[in-house]
């Protein structure tokens, strides 16, 4: 998702248009590689000889749906249908595939049988339509407006990725539909442990909310922090992990059109935002780790997780979180760089621990550092590459605060304005990270 959502952002600040084709019946165009065998289907009778004493079995000669091959035979006969038109996969992410000339350039973006088709070449994209028509029968969509869930609203300045139709269902699903709204996600300084309260009678109906709300954080941003916090919970719900999920609903009950804003300025520049709460788990006294990534004021990278290890002081916790943006920083200038953007200068990684910033600029820290895993180090690296520069924020202005810790409403709502999560209602005048 981190993929389509650059994608949808480059071309947005490009002035590309968006298009959208679903192929029928995907799995079928799959070529089995091997033999595969499968029980007479119900209602189909054959007769056999007298002699025979073996049950019959069908032979596939082509892929079906259910295989566990069918989803990889599609993606190898799409594959190597675009490969015969000059079309390369990105090696940062085999979904995507770009085509480059000299003077133009197209990319599709493809999940299972949905696909994204944007550049700057009509006439490529016209022809490979027919193209993908004549190899696979798809349906032309027209401009993208429903991908995967996501609903894409078009602005004089931008676009909004929502889910309005999916939190709709959600509500409904679990009457929720009138209750009345919060203002945000949690309450302030919920900690829910693993062993208190009553069991759930019904731990499934706990586990497809959660699945649902994890669905939702492709473009909500502000709910990732409560879902990571009530996805540690799955194995064996509790009725206290029930009402905070429920809770969430209240707060989509009053924010079901808000979404991620992908505005059209002509600014590519990155920007990484990272923080943590130090031993914030009451169960393993683990730390949360959280970050954002900007491209020109559009968010398009976030993720909140608990750290895999006891981090011994809040410095250390701040190091590690500092260490996941970098890493997912060197993907996505990777990936920026298949769609023609080049590095000009150092991205700046925003931090708001002195002591965090001191051991990744220090390498002679060893009595503060010496415990911590050699993966973390390379901070130093990219830092000595010059693919990064580390800089200090003050608290109250870090943007990556919502993904690590419950915040009033008043703060919750100010950091989302900076992070560009709004409703339609609030897409006037110039809107951006700042």
């Amino acid at each position: 998702m981190c993929t389509v959502r650059c994608l949808v952002a480059f071309a947005v600040k490009q002035g590309w248009s968006l298009f959208q084709l679903d192929v029928n019946n995907a799995f079928l165009h799959g070529d089995l590689d091997e033999e595969v065998y499968m029980k007479l289907p119900q209602g189909l009778s054959v007769s056999t000889s007298s002699q025979s004493t073996s049950p019959l079995v069908c032979k596939l000669q082509k892929s079906l749906y259910g295989l566990r091959q069918a989803s990889r035979q599609w993606y190898a006969k799409l594959s190597h249908a675009l490969c015969s038109r000059g079309y390369t996969h990105s090696l940062n992410d085999y979904s995507l595939f770009i085509k480059k000339s000299a003077s133009s350039v197209v990319f599709l973006a493809v999940y299972v049988d949905d696909i994204i088709l944007t550049g700057d070449d009509p006439a490529e994209i016209n022809a490979l339509k027919l193209f993908l028509d004549d190899q696979f029968k798809i349906k032309d969509l027209g401009l993208l407006n429903y991908f995967l869930g996501i609903e894409i609203l078009y602005v004089s300045h931008g676009v909004l990725l929502h889910q309005k139709k999916f939190i709709s269902d959600l509500l409904v699903e679990f009457g929720c539909s009138d209750v009345s709204p919060v203002v945000s996600p949690l309450e302030l300084c919920v900690k829910l442990k693993s062993d208190h309260g009553d069991l759930l009678p019904n731990p499934e109906s706990y586990r497809s909310l959660v699945g649902k709300l994890n669905f939702l954080t492709h473009t909500r941003p502000d709910l990732c922090f409560a879902v990571q916090h009530l996805s540690q919970f799955l194995k064996c719900p509790r009725v206290p992990h029930m009402d905070v999920a429920l809770h969430i609903l209240r707060y989509l009950r009053g924010t079901s059109d808000v979404g991620i804003f992908l505005n059209n300025a002509p600014d590519f520049s990155i920007r990484g935002y990272c923080d943590s709460d130090w031993a914030s788990c009451p169960d393993s006294r683990r730390s949360v780790s959280g970050f954002c990534i900007s491209l020109g004021g559009s968010l398009i990278s976030w993720k909140s997780k608990k750290q895999s290890v006891v981090s011994l002081s809040s410095a250390e916790a701040e190091y590690r979180a500092m260490s996941k943006v970098v890493a997912e920083l060197v993907w996505l200038v990777r990936l920026l760089a298949d769609f023609g953007f080049c590095l000009s200068s150092s991205v700046p990684v925003f931090c708001d621990n002195l002591a965090a910033l001191h051991i990744a600029k220090n390498p002679v820290f060893h009595e503060r550092t010496k415990h911590i895993e050699v993966d973390c180090h390379f901070i130093r690296t990219k830092l000595a590459d010059g693919l990064i520069s580390l800089h200090h924020i003050s608290t109250g202005s870090q943007l990556a605060d919502v993904f690590t810790k419950c915040l009033t409403g008043g703060q919750h709502r100010f950091l989302l304005g900076k992070l560009d999560v709004l409703s339609p209602s609030n897409l006037r005048g110039d809107v951006g990270i700042t």
